[in-house]
């Protein structure tokens, strides 16, 4: 899946009303010396403003470098860790500030499937138990509760008589088909998917895209899908958001973007996606960033992907630069089509 060749995502749904609504949404994350006392020194800038839509049976690509606040964003979305501002509206409920007694009715709509599916899995308990588990804590098991079972490890294309398994004795992807299952126990209606293929082979990522795409259809979900592979991302997203350093800094549908790229962060991470064709490999266009990304406990003033841009140094003027120095840019559009990030965006074909 990491071939740059896929067949593009089809157009996103339409929908009045966004099923979850994400406005100015924040997070800080204290800083605290050394000592006994461990007073606040600081804070880390791990979500800034951080605003974007997800409608019904949408798949929402959120994408950026290690760091840039994307898990953060999604476990905030659940509820998971507290917002330090902002609002996440679940169909017109802001959950931001719900305590865990209010939150729990809500779980059952709202579910996560988590990057390493070893590490979320309870080595103690066998699979039968872990799919089981979510249903008895919503009184959702009942006399039918092996048969619900069953039919999840089927529908995720398991051996439903594996159920009696612990998680060790499974392989990388069919671990992670557990943790889908034990996502749809309760039947939500979103799932966000944090670098779900990211710890597989790529002979085996093909295989659970294909099912999330499968149980999307088949359940009426929505994701928003977090990963750091715009390839993979290109194949499954209906609209992408590019996310640097707490704030997003693009978003698109998925065909747009790939067409006509107007931040350069979004170049540069496109011209990195590898392409089949050997000779056009070698002639392509790259876009390479210079430094380090910034700590996100000192971000720079105004663009925070200033002192890496390709462009503020070799192509603005001096009061360009001031202005990129001085003032934060307003994900907007700038006539490129899109809104983007970016006070001289220019869009860019590079796949």
């Amino acid at each position: 899946m990491t071939d740059s060749a896929v067949v593009p995502a089809p157009r996103g749904p339409q929908a009045a009303e966004p099923l979850i609504a994400v406005r100015g949404l924040v997070k800080h994350f204290p800083v605290r010396g050394r000592g006994v006392v461990r007073r606040q020194v600081g804070e880390v800038h791990a979500v800034c403003g951080v605003s974007f839509e997800l409608r019904a049976n949408e798949t929402l690509g959120l994408v950026g470098e290690s760091g840039c606040g994307k898990t953060t964003t999604g476990r905030l979305l659940l509820n998971l860790v507290p917002a330090t501002a902002g609002e996440v509206r679940y169909r017109g409920r802001d959950l931001v500030g719900l305590t865990r007694r209010e939150m729990r009715p809500l779980r059952r709509h709202l579910q996560i499937v988590f990057q390493d599916p070893f590490a979320s899995l309870d080595p103690r308990m066998t699979v039968h138990e872990l799919i089981a588990e979510p249903l008895r804590i919503h009184g959702a098991y009942g006399v039918e509760g092996r048969a619900k079972v069953r039919e999840l490890l089927k529908v995720v294309g398991l051996n439903p008589e594996h159920g009696n398994r612990y998680a060790h004795e499974f392989s990388g992807g069919q671990r992670q088909r557990i943790g889908v299952a034990r996502a749809l126990a309760l039947r939500p209606k979103v799932l966000v998917l944090d670098e779900p293929v990211s710890a597989l082979d790529v002979s085996i990522q093909a295989g659970v895209i294909n099912l999330l795409e499968d149980l999307q259809g088949e359940f009426g979900l929505s994701y928003l899908f977090i990963s750091h592979d715009l390839s993979v991302v290109r194949h499954v997203a209906h609209r992408v958001a590019v996310m640097y350093l707490g704030r997003i800094v693009e978003t698109a549908p998925t065909t747009d973007l790939f067409a006509s790229a107007a931040h350069p962060y979004t170049q540069a991470l496109i011209s990195a996606i590898p392409l089949p064709d050997p000779r056009k490999e070698r002639g392509r266009q790259r876009i390479i960033l210079a430094g380090d990304v910034p700590s996100p406990a000192d971000p720079p003033s105004g663009c925070r992907f200033r002192t890496r841009c390709p462009k503020f140094a070799a192509e603005l003027t001096p009061d360009q630069r001031t202005r990129c120095t001085d003032e934060v840019p307003a994900l907007v559009d700038r006539a490129v089509g899109h809104p983007v990030a970016c006070h001289y965006a220019q869009p860019l074909r590079l796949v």
